[in-house]
């Protein structure tokens, strides 16, 4: 059996943070899902904050660039984009670093709406994106009480990865070639 010189860790954990403003006009996306509500999540993209906090845990995990880095706000190709985009970003980044998804534990802060009823919807539709088990994610919903926070939403979470395969190879760069 070829050995094998990969020290890499056998999990690795990585958490992610992101925050919006309520704005009027726009729908609100949370985890991947349409909620009803009369105000939506002001971002460049569309201001999914647990697709984003999900896509920054990941790209943690493995050292990767954040999020704002590989899709900058100043950029005008993420106005309005689908969070989706940044999580399968965020993946396959994942995968080809020979990781996989163990679990993820997210929580949710915002005053409105409630998100119990629509918690089940949120998770299966993030275990969707994700590709793994409907009980491999943890979801959570808190208000912000005493904290002024009625006009934000906030997500936390948190991510282990597990080991599953070498780090996929990357094109080796060519060597400039020296003028005399």
């Amino acid at each position: 059996m070829p050995k094998t010189n990969d020290q890499r860790p056998a999990t690795r954990i990585g958490y992610g943070f992101d925050s919006h403003e309520f704005r009027l006009a726009i729908p609100l996306k949370i985890g991947g899902i349409t909620l009803p509500h009369d105000k939506g999540l002001g971002g460049h993209s569309d201001g999914d904050v647990l697709l984003h906090a999900i896509t920054d845990a990941l790209l943690g995990a493995i050292a990767a660039p954040d999020i704002g880095a590989l899709f900058p706000p100043s950029d005008p190709r993420w106005k309005g984009a689908d969070s989706v985009i940044f999580l399968q970003e965020g993946l396959k980044r994942v995968r080809d670093s020979g990781y996989s998804i163990a679990n993820i534990d997210a929580s949710l802060i915002l005053a409105a709406p409630k998100i119990g009823p629509h918690s089940a919807a949120i998770r299966a539709r993030v275990a969707e994106l994700l590709g793994v088990h409907g009980d491999c994610v943890g979801l959570k919903a808190k208000t912000p009480e005493g904290l002024n926070l009625e006009n934000a939403a906030i997500a936390h979470v948190v991510v282990l990865l597990e080991k599953t395969s070498r780090p996929k190879k990357t094109a080796p760069r060519k060597k400039a070639s020296k003028k005399r």
